[in-house]
């Protein structure tokens, strides 16, 4: 998505740390983590399953599960911290200011509501309209989102459409209230490849239209080259990378980075065999001390296991959390 950011953040996330809470123990799942989307701007959030993405953006969108917990740190939406308010206040902010669409769609819909019940709800509580015209903003939104019949589709329940049909209808929800920030949290993981082209396709068209930021939460970094600005790497909880995206193909810092770079197929060049990142994701909160990484680093040393590391301005907006960097 080639778009200019402005300086104006819309979003500001302060030394976030998120924690997950059970009687014998509390792990901490967002480790400090700092961060702006600028207007108009598209960041790309990736890293691996149990990098701490997605409990990212339910921080953001104040949605923790009842056993998580913002343990420090802010998020702000346009200066207002989002953080300690009640539900009337944060209901206000969510789905009218900030919207979100999931992984997997069903999990999201209410199955036994017609797909224009839940459309026309979201509309009449955000925006105070009749319900007539609601139910016309329904059916364009779901025009506008690829449904040649949405008189029709609005009459459906959302078992009797495809994966790809339901994601679409998640965005036409999201986008119905325009709001300032989009959340998609893996949007096109669960689809197959033709519906997930459709749906980045559509989803580049209305950012098009519209003045709406975006942080786009995936691991598909073919993805990331299509629709981002920018990109933070995330790994065991932390902030490992973050750059322009075009800094981030050419000249990538961070072995974690560097590696999640190596294991991604390219269409481009010579054939090459794929190198895998060796290991796994560390569990939350079992480490502290030193490089997250550094067990699965082929160039960490004593200190970076040893060493406490922080987010080091390379210069230019660069930031790499690493020694050898």
């Amino acid at each position: 998505m080639k778009v200019n950011p402005l300086s104006e953040a819309i979003l500001e996330v302060k030394a976030l740390k998120t924690v997950i809470k059970d009687k014998k123990r509390e792990v901490t799942v967002v480790d400090g983590i700092d961060f702006e989307i600028g207007k108009n701007e598209v960041v790309a959030l990736v890293g691996e399953s149990g990098c701490g993405k997605s409990m990212t953006s339910l921080s953001i969108m104040q949605l923790l599960p009842r056993t998580g917990e913002i343990a420090d740190g802010e998020v702000r939406f346009r200066g207002r911290n989002l953080v300690g308010l009640n539900k009337k206040e944060i209901s206000q902010v969510r789905g009218r200011k900030m919207a979100m669409i999931f992984q997997e769609p069903m999990t999201s819909l209410n199955p036994v509501l017609t797909i224009g019940m839940q459309l026309t709800e979201a509309i009449i509580r955000h925006l105070g309209v009749s319900k007539t015209e609601a139910i016309t903003m329904a059916e364009e939104w779901l025009r506008r989102v690829g449904f040649p019949e949405p008189s029709r589709i609005r009459k459906e329940y959302p078992h009797r459409l495809s994966g790809g049909m339901r994601q679409r209808v998640m965005l036409a929800m999201a986008m119905a209230c325009r709001p300032d920030l989009l959340i998609a949290d893996e949007p096109t993981t669960a689809l197959d490849v033709t519906i997930q082209a459709q749906v980045l396709d559509l989803l580049r068209q209305l950012l098009k239209e519209s003045d709406m930021s975006v942080l786009f939460i995936t691991h598909d970094l073919g993805v990331v080259a299509e629709m981002a600005n920018r990109v933070i790497v995330m790994y065991a909880g932390q902030i490992v990378e973050s750059t322009d995206v075009r800094t981030l193909f050419k000249s990538p810092k961070h072995p974690y980075t560097k590696g999640l770079l190596q294991s991604t197929p390219r269409m481009q060049g010579a054939i090459e065999k794929l190198v895998p990142i060796a290991g796994s994701v560390p569990p939350a909160g079992t480490l502290t001390v030193g490089c997250r990484f550094a067990d699965r680093c082929p160039i960490a040393t004593m200190e970076c296991r040893e060493g406490q590391l922080e987010l080091r301005d390379l210069g230019g907006g660069h930031k790499v959390r690493c020694l050898k960097a």
